[in-house]
């Protein structure tokens, strides 16, 4: 386990904004977690991202909490006038937890 004050000096990836623009800073620009990974892997950038991300994590990467981390809120869309009871089924559980 980890705080955010021990991790790697490495600058933090920067994902677009909801306008398709990266904030400022020194951070590799990322747009998946295919590209992020391999930018991780490289050495040149490192992020705090959800836990359930570290399910998609590649073998030669290490994942470790974050105890002082920010929460993330996660947001579901779906088209309203969607009868699929695949989506049906998510936002039940979704709403559960």
């Amino acid at each position: 386990m980890a705080d955010i004050t021990t991790l790697p000096t490495l600058p933090m990836a920067r994902w677009p904004g909801p306008g398709g623009s990266y904030p400022e800073g020194p951070g590799a620009e990322v747009r998946n977690l295919t590209q992020l990974f391999q930018l991780i892997a490289l050495g040149r950038t490192t992020v705090v991202i959800p836990e359930s991300a570290a399910a998609d994590l590649r073998r030669d990467l290490a994942a470790v909490p974050v105890l002082d981390a920010p929460p993330v809120t996660t947001a579901i869309a779906w088209p309203p006038h969607s009868r699929l009871r695949t989506v049906a089924d998510l936002i039940r559980v979704a709403t559960r937890l």
